[in-house]
């Protein structure tokens, strides 16, 4: 696997926290480091990457896919969750050697994903062994919730924001998702943006943005 990635430079110059944008299902990184220009004002110390997803999405030759989905493009289940957990440890170990790089602190790395990329940060973020930020999850859900159950090692705080006019992930997904995480004992916020399909809202972006500025460390060993 390879992972060609987009970075939005910290407006300070000097990296102190990492955002990972996650994108959805036959986008690509560029689809939401547009985000990281909004946050930037606010977050100046963050460095904002956006990674494609390493393998090309299969209905769509202009995109990529983090895992298939079976009921989308007719590919087995098993398989889909073979590659499920591959892309999962391979992001982990990216994230890894990334922060490594820069010189951060895990502490101060945030996945900010939307639909595919929610389903793939929820269900990795909890498998790394070094405590991240948190996890942002836009219009996705939970998956694999059984096998995510075993593989827990970390709980980061999560944020899950969805529209209630969704009509691709469905807005039933974020109480279900946010239900089994409390279970679970996960420190999880919910928001639902009113009015809003399958996307990003200006109220979600605003939940958001309050949540990485309160889980930011200002003071943390690098």
């Amino acid at each position: 696997m390879k992972m060609n990635f987009k970075r939005l430079e910290p407006k300070s110059m000097k990296a102190k926290s990492l955002v990972v944008f996650m994108h959805g299902y036959g986008a690509d990184g560029a689809d939401l480091l547009s985000i990281g220009n909004v946050l930037a004002d606010h977050l100046p110390d963050t460095l904002f990457v956006a990674p494609d997803a390493p393998t090309r999405c299969q209905l769509s030759n202009l995109g990529f896919q983090w895992f298939p989905i079976p009921n989308m493009d007719g590919s087995p289940e098993s398989l889909a969750m073979e590659e499920l957990d591959k892309v999962s440890n391979f992001v982990n170990d990216w994230i890894d050697g990334l922060v490594s790089q820069e010189r951060l602190n895990h502490q101060n790395v945030f996945l900010f994903g939307f639909s595919q990329g929610t389903m793939l940060s929820l269900y990795m973020g909890p498998q790394s062994n070094k405590v991240i930020g948190g996890i942002v999850g836009f219009s996705g859900k939970l998956i694999n919730l059984d096998v995510l159950k075993e593989k827990i090692q970390t709980r980061p705080p999560i944020l899950l924001i969805h529209g209630d006019e969704d009509q691709v992930v469905s807005p039933n997904c974020l109480p279900e998702a946010f239900d089994e995480l409390v279970k679970l004992n996960f420190n999880v916020k919910k928001h639902l943006s009113v009015g809003v399909g399958h996307g990003i809202a200006p109220d979600g972006i605003k939940k958001a943005l309050d949540f990485l500025v309160e889980n930011t460390v200002s003071s943390v060993e690098q």
